[in-house]
Order: structure tokens, then sequence, then C-alpha cells
């Protein structure tokens, strides 16, 4: 009896480890198989964004840093056709900062900051179910670069033209600091 126990053992032993050998190993994701939502509500197609540099970034009406969206307008301004995007998230998930709908949103970008750099719908960054782009930004398993936290609105994160993550940059990295700047102009 011991030795059929000790056989069984052995047995489960091997099939959950020819399972779990078996199973894919997490690959990185194609930054251009994203998707997410405008403002509008519009799908919006990661794909559209090859050849082109990506500034990502997490907004808020209410922080701090909400100013930043004078100097990304700017940034975008002077990049402009140089196949540079701006694509801002926002977020309530940092001092509850975003508590605005989409088309407050929207109408708070334009009215005060002048934005005309494409706005996305708010997502969550944090928590159980994370936006896929979030995910995708502060996971290296899925960018194969480097994990990344988002600590604050007007977090920053520059994507190169082949779809690969570059860098991650606190919320008190301006968006015109030569690093971004250099960056966005393609220098």
């Amino acid at each position: 009896m011991m030795k059929k126990l000790l056989a069984m053992s052995l047995l489960t032993t091997l099939l959950g480890c020819s399972r779990s050998m078996a199973q894919p190993v997490d690959a990185p994701v194609d930054f251009y198989s994203l998707q997410a939502r405008t403002l509008d509500g519009e799908a919006y197609d990661f794909a559209q964004l090859k050849g082109k540099r990506v500034l990502i970034v997490n907004t808020a009406s209410e922080c701090g840093f909400t100013p930043q969206y004078k100097e990304l307008q700017a940034l975008w301004d002077e990049a402009k056709g140089g196949n540079f995007v701006i694509l801002g998230f926002p977020c309530n998930d940092f001092g509850g900062q975003e508590k605005g709908s989409e088309s407050e949103i929207g109408a708070f970008c334009q009215k005060n900051y002048g934005v005309t750099f494409l706005m996305m719908e708010k997502v969550a960054i944090k928590g159980d179910n994370p936006h896929p782009i979030y995910q995708w930004l502060t996971s290296k398993t899925k960018n194969g670069a480097k994990d990344a936290t988002v600590r604050w609105n007007f977090h920053k994160f520059l994507i190169n033209e082949k779809g690969q993550w570059v860098s991650s940059h606190l919320s008190t990295v301006s968006p015109t600091n030569s690093e971004i700047r250099n960056f966005a102009l393609g220098k």
C-alpha cells in the first residue's frame, strides 16, 4: 500500500511539473495591440501609433500638477507634425482629483489650457482592474523593459516609434524638460 501511495505521489508531482512546464511563459504584449477610448467615447486602436513617438500621461483637473496641461500643450504645439503623439488619460485614483465626467474633463481642458492633444476616457490605474495600457506601462512582464509605479497624477511614460517602452517620469518632472522635449522632437 505504501509503494502505491508513493508511486501516486510521484506521478502527481511529475504531472504537475509537466503541466506547469507546458503553460506559456508570460510574454511581452505588443503595444500596438492595445486599445482605449477617447473622451468622446470613440474606440482608439494603438496600431495607428506605429512609427510615432508617444508620451502617455495620467491627468487630473484638481491637482497641484494640473498646470502641466499648459506645458504639455506647448510641447504638443512645438512637436506637431513630427511623428509625436501625446495621450492624456484622466484618472481619479490619486487623491480623488478627477471627479468629472468625460465631457466635463474635455471642457475643462479646452477652456483652461486650450488642450488639443488627444485626451482619452477616464481610466483606473490602481486597484484590481487597472486599464490595460497601465498594466502594460507598469509591468516588465508585459512591456518587456521595466516595472514602474505610478505614484500620482501627471506621471509620464515615453514609448518609441517601434512601440517599445523607453522611460518613466515622476509627476515632478516637467513635460518640457530636456529629455522629454528631445524625445518629442526626435533628437
